[in-house]
């Protein structure tokens, strides 16, 4: 891929995630993570007649953006994942679609506790590479690429 082909992320942004319900949450770039997380407030495994679900809940209560909804999906792993601290946790990954500068695009999340962070969203560079550069003094410039487009009027 060539260079000009990618676009600049910011440090920081504002992303949606439709199939959840989410809109302008807010995400951190971290281009020391592998793979994005998510913070998730409860998850457990449930045997059902279809197989093994997980059920989840995105957010803590006195998040702005908490949606008071359980999700429930069949398609999830379980990964080993060393956290900030060098501590290796066992956490869930599901898949979703997340939406920057208006594309749509297919990653995983780890779900994960991080109710003292100010970012419910980390996006790593399973997600990131190939697609955008990080200029880490810019913020904000997907979230403003969709205000823009909206405030534009054709007459």
């Amino acid at each position: 891929m060539i260079f000009d082909e990618k676009r600049i992320i910011g440090k920081s942004d504002k992303a949606d995630l439709p199939s959840w319900g989410l809109k302008n949450i807010p995400v951190k770039i971290d281009s020391g993570a592998y793979r994005s997380s998510i913070d998730c407030s409860f998850a457990k495994v449930y045997k059902t007649a279809e197989g093994r679900k997980l059920k989840f809940t995105l957010l803590r209560k006195d998040h702005p953006l908490y949606i008071d909804q359980v999700f429930e999906t069949l398609e999830f792993k379980t990964s080993r994942v060393k956290s900030s601290n060098g501590e290796n946790q066992k956490r869930y990954i599901v898949k979703t679609i997340i939406t920057l500068f208006g594309k749509s695009y297919a990653t995983e999340f780890s779900l994960s506790t991080r109710p003292d962070m100010r970012f419910p969203i980390l996006l790593g560079r399973k997600l990131l590479n190939k697609k955008f550069v990080i200029d880490t003094s810019k913020t904000n410039l997907s979230f403003r690429s969709k205000t823009t487009k909206k405030k534009k009027i054709d007459y």
